[in-house]
């Protein structure tokens, strides 16, 4: 494909895009984000393939620039968000989602969706007795707000020309041909974007910051490692639609005066670096990335680092070290990132979400987009939303959602009827939100106040069976195994913290324990040496917070209210229904049980080990958990 040397140029391809893709009346979209490929998707989109050719049925697996008039396009999309029914289909024009397609489903949608453009009842999505065909009636769907997400699971991944036909590139083309570098900052000051990598800080403002800076040059860097445990909304956006991000980080070199934009990914997302590759790979062909970018003096090439995993290569320090070659730690600031960044030249550093958002808010204006979210919290922000709730999955609402609008509407409510308990938002440096917290606005300022972070996005709900000590304790485990060492408080203080909490699940814990973790998260928060270690206690400062009595009931009664804890578990023997048969004791293998024949038995608890052997060998239910 010829590469593009001016601004009509790429208008008169993309209008050949447009068009193109509107000869695609019909189209299928199999999902080929993570979630779906694990489950098989991409066998049954090779089956569609192959059965369509068998049939003589025109098929276009890429957009092309004179399809058929009456052409079938069959594409691998992004994420389409519903991942527990997964794997997930859509047939276009229709808006049709398929649930939880198999590989033997593929004639019939075929034969039911293309042929006779009939929906397939079974396939479709159930909720509460209603079948629902069309993808964006489903509640899910219906109660979100999607700008960022907007195209993933709609458009192929892989091509340029499925981006162009979408509006791909126009932010970028008015920014280079119709507004002043100055002007690109104040409309992102004037969106007030702030970054939705954790910290909220305005993208705006850090823009203006490296914009400012005489040492050159000038760097663009894109967080994508993403290291909360069950969040994936950077992967899916990289994913299912990388050209919008390259086009954020594009707008920000031009608006700093970057050359360079540097990609951080880590390694266990191969399907992102793969495509992220494809991406600018096809973007350099066009001579949309590269030098004098089409026709002008702007320059911009992009680079992908593979990060290892490390959490801390998250914080912006540790992540500009990594990609320089050094060991992935943070370093004391000032200076900021803005100042001595990569290779210690000014640097702009937004998650991917963040640069997503930047094209809509070129091309629609700041005075658009701040309309949807709050006065401080502009835009929408995705989630990982994960637990015991009936939609699992990736979502987008609009800054200042309530949390109960998320749970019960956007989630469906909590599972096998079971009573909601907290959520787990922000990930290990994040905190716990409670019943009392179920009309709480989502945005930055608001959870600030609760004593909790938005972070990247995670999500975690949890139900009336869940224990919160030892959700504290999962937290702290991760954040001190990730912890880098660099620092004492964290690398110190976050091990003791888990000790503690050990030994508190483990029905070994002490007067005084509370009060122990109390000071410890205390002299982390003020004394560690990164924004990691500074939010690694949260999770317990807030479960004791709004959950105190359960740590008293572990510490004092050695008991776990919720039932979680297995080490302080007890198993009683009810004697109204023990017939005295001693098969318990017999099968016993610390021999806790004792008894006489046709009498009740009792169990040792001193001696019991809660294998569960008993339970499982009495006959008449006479043994429960306490």
């Amino acid at each position: 494909m010829a590469k593009l040397e001016n601004r009509q140029q790429l208008q008169e391809l993309r209008a050949a895009c447009v068009a193109a893709a509107k000869k695609e009346t019909r189209k299928i979209l199999v999902c080929a984000g993570t979630g779906c490929v694990s489950g098989g998707s991409l066998d049954i989109y090779a089956a569609l393939k192959a059965k369509m050719e068998e049939r003589g049925i025109p098929c276009e697996v890429e957009l092309a620039h004179d399809p058929h008039d009456d052409v079938v396009g069959l594409k691998k999309s992004g994420c389409h968000g519903f991942c527990e029914m997964g794997p997930l289909v859509r047939i276009e024009p229709q808006g049709w989602l398929l649930t939880k397609v198999k590989l033997a489903d593929a004639d019939e949608i075929i034969d039911s969706c293309i042929v006779q453009s009939k929906p397939i009842e079974r396939l479709a999505y159930k909720q509460n007795g209603v079948i629902y065909e069309k993808q964006e009636e489903i509640p899910f769907y219906q109660k979100q707000t999607r700008m960022v997400l907007e195209h993933c699971g709609h458009v192929d991944a892989d091509s340029i020309l499925e981006y162009l036909s979408i509006g791909g590139y126009s932010a970028l083309e008015k920014a280079l041909f119709d507004m002043q570098p100055a002007d690109i900052v104040q409309e992102m000051l004037d969106a007030n974007l702030r970054g939705r990598g954790g910290g909220g800080f305005p993208a705006g403002t850090k823009w203006s910051q490296v914009a400012r800076q005489k040492a050159t040059p000038k760097y663009v860097v894109c967080n994508g490692d993403e290291g909360d445990p069950g969040a994936f909304m950077d992967r899916s956006i990289m994913e299912g639609d990388p050209h919008r991000m390259i086009e954020g980080m594009m707008i920000a070199g031009i608006a700093c005066g970057a050359t360079e934009g540097y990609i951080y990914v880590r390694a266990e997302y191969p399907m992102a670096v793969s495509r992220l590759r494809t991406a600018i790979a096809k973007a350099e062909e066009l001579g949309i990335l590269g030098d004098n970018i089409l026709g002008t003096d702007f320059c911009f090439h992009m680079h992908i680092n593979r990060g290892a995993g490390a959490f801390v290569c998250g914080e912006g320090s540790a992540l500009t070290a990594s990609i320089e070659g050094k060991r992935g730690m943070p370093r004391v600031k000032p200076p900021r990132t803005v100042e001595h960044g990569l290779f210690d030249k000014p640097t702009v550093l937004n998650n991917v979400e963040t640069f997503a958002n930047v094209s809509t808010i070129i091309n629609e204006g700041a005075a658009e987009y701040v309309k949807t979210g709050t006065a401080t919290s502009s835009g929408t922000k995705a989630f990982a939303l994960t637990g015991n709730i009936q939609n699992t999955g990736l979502i987008e609402v609009p800054m200042g959602t309530t949390l109960r609008e998320v749970v019960f509407g956007v989630g469906g409510g909590i599972r096998d009827g079971k009573k909601f308990k907290a959520v787990q938002i922000g990930g290990p440096s994040g905190g716990c939100l409670t019943s009392e917290h179920l009309d709480l606005p989502l945005d930055f300022d608001s959870l600030k106040k609760a004593g909790a972070i938005i972070g990247s996005g995670g999500l975690v709900v949890m139900d009336e069976d869940t224990c919160m000590v030892e959700v504290a304790r999962f937290f702290m485990n991760f954040t001190q195994n990730e912890s880098c060492g660099k620092c004492v408080p964290c690398r110190e203080g976050t091990k003791r913290m888990l000790e503690i909490l050990e030994r508190i699940v483990a029905g070994k814990g002490q007067e005084g324990d509370i009060e122990l973790l109390e000071e410890l998260a205390d002299t982390i928060t003020n004394t560690a040496l990164c924004g990691l270690g500074k939010t690694a206690a949260n999770p317990v400062v807030s479960t004791i917070k709004y959950f105190r009595s359960e740590y008293e009931a572990h510490i004092r009664d050695k008991r776990c209210p919720a039932g979680a804890c297995a080490r302080l578990k007890r198993y009683v023997i009810d004697p109204d229904k023990c017939k005295g048969c001693s098969k318990c004791a017999r099968n016993c293998p610390v021999n806790a049980i004792s008894g006489e024949i046709r009498k009740p038995f009792t169990i040792d608890t001193t001696k019991c080990i809660k294998c569960g052997a008993c339970i499982t060998n009495c006959a008449f239910g006479a043994i429960r958990e306490e």
